[in-house]
């Protein structure tokens, strides 16, 4: 594996963890997480702050935030049954959109061994159109604003 030129993330870059656990199916036949698992934990992590902080009502809400970019670079691995420590961070908020940047780690290390970022577009539930971010969620991405 070549090593990305950028210096990997580091746990100051992250104003807010979340620990995941590694679950057994999270494994392929190389004995470490299968790349495709590690957006369903940026999305975890990610939803569980709007969920917890931003009030978000992904059942019933009239707004939604819809993934419309994704990518995920790789320093290292994490196996079963690892508890990975996920960092987020708001890269950029904008009128209908915020961009998340996330880093994983083992426990106890200073550097990432995985790094992404998420890009939600806020959008009406029913018609799927941009609309600017409510306030209460706002507020909350603010937070995490570095």
């Amino acid at each position: 594996m070549t090593e990305p030129k950028t210096p990997p993330a580091s746990r100051a870059d992250f104003p807010h963890f979340e620990s995941v656990p590694t679950r057994w199916r999270d494994n392929d036949v190389y004995d470490h997480v299968n790349n495709a698992v590690y957006y369903a934990y940026f999305d975890t992590v990610i939803n569980r702050w709007l969920i917890d902080q931003g009030g978000l009502d992904f059942r019933n809400g009239e707004v939604v935030g819809l993934a419309i970019e994704t990518m995920c670079r790789f320093r290292g691995s994490f196996a079963f049954p690892d508890t990975i420590e996920a960092g987020l961070r708001v890269a950029h908020l904008g009128t209908t959109s915020v961009r998340y940047e996330l880093g994983l780690f083992r426990s106890g290390e200073a550097q990432a061994r995985v790094e992404g970022h998420f890009v939600h577009v806020f959008a009406r539930r029913d018609t799927q159109r941009p609309v600017p971010i409510p306030e209460k969620l706002r507020a909350a991405l603010e937070r995490l604003r570095r």
